[in-house]
């Protein structure tokens, strides 16, 4: 995989395209493409070329996820600080447009308390993680999540801000991230999923990467959070709107469809403590209605804010979400400052034994 740098906007999306099936490898056009797991890298790549030709698009990496459609939104899924609309569209395909899009109340942010705050999510995740077994070979990490996005259409009849409704996403990969399999209604043609094992159609296998990573490769990434976040700025070195909202969007991306290994997990957040501009979000709600405290970070370019959501009370990570803070110059009032482009809950995070299996399923 090919470090994408320009993340595209989350969502600009032709409504004539075809959502890609086959081996979806990429992750939509966003500047938060996680390119995080070899599975999210390249379901970036696959949605970005197919969306190559939409006016400029600023890089989202997180959109790795490419939420889906076919599900309705319901009230207990965002709970209410979401809004869907009704209105739909089908490409053909059986995808659906919502629209209006999500929005929601914006959280007053401070910079006041982001230390505590984070050693407190630090201790959090030294204790959480140093009970997660280790992946062994044929084992995989199992990902079961939530989520939901905002984003501008452009069709025959015009350019307008639509959203995909809440759904279940299952990813199942390899330590080695060259096995994997997907279950999401968004990219998937059939309930049953598609596999992201390598190499791709093209007989590529890429190398894992920061913007791309395995296990493997997380297990050998330093713990040293001072070196940790001079790796992270260096490698993603002219990627993004700015370095420091690079390297917090790259932390970012490790914490949502990636198995950080015990030892590196604390040390993100001990990284991102350094990172200028990172604020406390007091309430912020998750894609499950989860209410919680956010650590959060402002695109000053996009107006775009980061959050990653964590238990108020124990400080475990419950997702992620992306909301519009300012007006967006380049979208005008297509994206109004309240919009939610994108939102996540990780629901469940461990390891089996087989490819397609879920925990309940383990012997």
């Amino acid at each position: 995989m090919t470090a994408n740098t320009s993340r595209n906007r989350p969502a600009e999306e032709d409504g004539s395209a075809e959502l890609l099936s086959g081996t979806a490898r990429d992750l939509p056009p966003g500047r938060h493409q996680f390119h995080k797991e070899r599975l999210m890298a390249q379901i970036h790549d696959l949605q970005q070329a197919e969306h190559t030709a939409a006016a400029p698009m600023r890089e989202r990496r997180r959109r790795l996820l490419r939420p889906a459609i076919a599900l309705p939104l319901t009230a207990v899924a965002l709970a209410a600080a979401v809004v869907v609309g009704l209105t739909r569209s089908d490409d053909g395909n059986g995808v659906r447009d919502y629209s209006p899009a999500l929005t929601t109340t914006i959280g007053a942010a401070s910079s006041k308390g982001v230390p505590q705050l984070l050693d407190q999510i630090s201790l959090a995740a030294a204790r959480s993680s140093s009970s997660r077994p280790d992946v062994e070979p044929g084992q995989y990490i199992y990902i079961k999540s939530e989520s939901a996005d905002s984003y501008v259409s452009n069709t025959d009849s015009g350019t307008s801000l639509a959203g995909h409704p809440l759904h279940t996403r299952q990813t199942w990969m390899s330590p080695d991230g060259t096995k994997g399999w997907l279950i999401d209604p968004a990219v998937n043609k059939s309930p049953e999923g598609e596999t992201l094992s390598l190499p791709d159609e093209q007989g590529n296998t890429p190398k894992p990467s920061l913007n791309g990573p395995s296990y493997d490769y997380l297990t050998k990434l330093t713990t040293d959070p001072d070196k940790l976040l001079a790796k992270i700025y260096a490698e993603t070195k002219g990627q993004g709107n700015s370095p420091d909202q690079e390297a917090f969007s790259t932390i970012g991306d490790l914490l949502v469809e990636s198995y950080p290994p015990a030892e590196l997990y604390p040390a993100l957040f001990k990284a991102a403590e350094k990172i200028p501009g990172v604020v406390v979000v007091d309430d912020a709600t998750d894609a499950a209605g989860r209410h919680g405290v956010a650590v959060a970070r402002l695109d000053e370019t996009s107006g775009e804010r980061d959050e990653w959501i964590f238990d108020s009370k124990s400080h475990v990570f419950l997702g992620v979400r992306t909301v519009q803070v300012r007006k967006d110059s380049e979208d005008g009032a297509l994206i109004p400052p309240g919009t939610i482009l994108f939102t996540n809950a990780i629901l469940e995070r461990t390891v089996v034994d087989g490819i397609r299996q879920t925990p309940s399923a383990k012997s």
